[in-house]
């Protein structure tokens, strides 16, 4: 492009320095409060080279007039209200920060946490006081005692703590991150690679999907597309965090403590509860809301217990819920027509359409599979949850098969909050068959007594696994004959030493019968097998 169509200084009628080309773009959103100092201090801050050096304040060289959006702050509505609203502009500096701020992971998590808190509280987030917390406290203390005679699995260390929505959501939203990246980084891949597709390598394609008169004219497009393509995968990243803290803090309204979805949320051996949750759960019920406390602790207490006493548990979960996530797959075909059919250069209305989706409705093979794994981890926590709950409350709390009732209907029906985090995450909370994972725990306490049903999670080797579920009473009879002790009288050690003797004795005769000093079979070594 020969011709200079770049501002000439009133002067000397010479061009000015060269125009930047991202503050540029922004003065199509902000008019002249592009030229404050703030955002010009904003953008430096960002690396996006935002103001010239030795530049007045408020004036950035290299503004044309009649561009949109420039002149007076009153021609565009956006630019009057940034010019007129200190807070509305700190709003907005705060947000941007946030997006490009953030370092090239596939979630931003301090974007997620504050839409999740925000979430959280809207229609109201009651604080939570110094009594509820010593009322929590003696809960807790309760329900210990009485899980002690319940369950093998020791005491917890850590103490009750009661908390807000948004304080769930500051405990949870770590482990929310953890699991879900692999999904995240699915659905940057997805947006950012159908964006970058869109705009090609070519500038002149960059400039047709503009809106006209945007870029000035004799702009440099190819400083524009080098920052294009970090820019797209940042935004992709942004727009995935705010999907996770939309549902993240739709779940904070509903779940009433720390693992109530069946996750292991909350790290450490702490017992969380959100009381303001747990008195909706009890209105209609009829039953006073210090049982229904009581009861939801001793739940809340259990699931912990089983995560701080069988640490593999909580890892068999969170791998399972990362392969679940990884082998997601996303509607490409619709994440391309939704991007086509928005302005790229407008956030709010590339988030609304990518909003719900995203997620082909028929699940690979593989996913299938994860999720099938899933599932039955989550059932088999559910369901041993049920029955420990069960024997610590029965006898000591008088509404306890009401309230084993009424989290069986709860569980049975996807709330709101679990409906949106399915739309938004593609994630279903809610597993299928916890009522035949109860039955086998049940069954195996009544075969085997408590401890059995306890030391299943010794190992994930001889924990029930999905075919367990198919057939409950072939596991829990299997368990009395492979499992050594009182039931079947059997000494697998004396066993296994008798199998180790033989092998070494038939490696021992064909040594002696072959003469080639070579031997065959396990004691080839010449060290007993069972040794190392």
């Amino acid at each position: 492009m020969t011709q200079d169509n770049g501002p000439r200084d009133d002067e000397n009628g010479t061009p000015d320095e060269p125009q930047d080309p991202m503050k540029e773009m922004l003065r199509g959103f902000l008019g002249d409060a592009v030229d404050s100092p703030e955002v010009d201090e904003m953008l430096r801050s960002l690396g996006m080279q935002g103001g010239v050096p030795g530049a007045a304040p408020g004036q950035t060289p290299g503004g044309v007039p009649g561009m949109p959006g420039a002149g007076e702050a009153g021609a565009n509505p956006f630019a009057a209200m940034m010019a007129g609203n200190p807070a509305a502009f700190g709003a907005l500096q705060a947000q941007v920060q946030a997006m490009f701020n953030a370092d090239d992971s596939a979630v931003n998590p301090d974007l997620a946490r504050d839409v999740a808190r925000r979430v959280a509280v809207a229609g109201g987030d009651p604080s939570v006081g110094e009594t509820a917390q010593r009322d929590a406290d003696q809960v807790a203390q309760v329900a210990s005692l009485w899980l002690d005679a319940a369950t093998e699995f020791s005491a917890l260390d850590g103490r009750a703590r009661v908390v807000s929505r948004s304080e769930w959501v500051e405990a949870t939203l770590p482990t929310w991150v953890q699991v879900l990246t692999p999904l995240a980084e699915g659905v940057n891949n997805a947006v950012a690679g159908s964006l970058e597709g869109r705009f090609g390598d070519d500038p002149e394609t960059l400039e047709s999907q503009l809106p006209p008169g945007m870029l000035p004219p004799g702009m440099d497009l190819s400083a524009v597309m080098g920052q294009m393509t970090p820019m797209l995968r940042k935004m992709s990243a942004s727009m995935f965090s705010v999907q996770l803290g939309q549902a993240a803090g739709a779940l904070s309204r509903e779940v009433v403590s720390g693992t109530d979805v069946g996750l292991p949320l909350v790290e450490g051996e702490e017992v969380l509860m959100v009381p303001a949750n747990v008195r909706e759960f009890a209105d209609g019920l009829e039953i006073d809301p210090a049982e229904v406390m009581l009861y939801l602790t001793v739940r809340e207490s259990a699931r912990q217990r089983l995560f701080a006493g069988a640490p593999w548990v909580r890892s068999q979960v969170i791998e399972a819920v990362r392969a679940y996530a990884a082998d997601m797959r996303l509607d490409t075909d619709s994440i391309e027509s939704k991007v086509a059919s928005v302005d790229p250069t407008d956030p709010e209305a590339m988030q609304s359409a990518l909003g719900d989706g995203l997620f082909h409705p028929e699940p690979s093979e593989a996913q299938r599979q994860a999720l099938a794994r899933l599932e039955t981890w989550l059932a088999l926590i559910e369901g041993w949850v049920d029955v420990v709950t069960d024997r610590a409350t029965a006898s000591t709390l008088p509404h306890a098969q009401a309230l084993a009732e009424t989290v069986r209907r709860r569980r049975a029906t996807q709330g709101p909050a679990e409906k949106t985090f399915s739309g938004l995450v593609g994630l279903e909370l809610r597993p299928r068959r916890m009522r035949d994972a109860a039955n086998l725990f049940a069954a195996m306490e009544d075969r085997h007594g408590a401890a059995a049903r306890d030391a299943v999670w010794d190992h994930p080797d001889i924990a029930p696994d999905a075919a367990a579920l198919d057939d409950v009473l072939g596991y829990v009879e299997a368990w009395g004959r492979n499992e050594p002790g009182e039931a079947t009288g059997t000494d697998f050690d004396a066993e296994l030493e008798a199998l180790l003797r033989d092998a070494q004795g038939q490696a021992e005769d064909s040594d002696g019968s072959s003469g080639s000093g070579e031997s065959e079979g396990p004691g080839e070594s010449g060290e007993d097998p069972g040794r190392t």
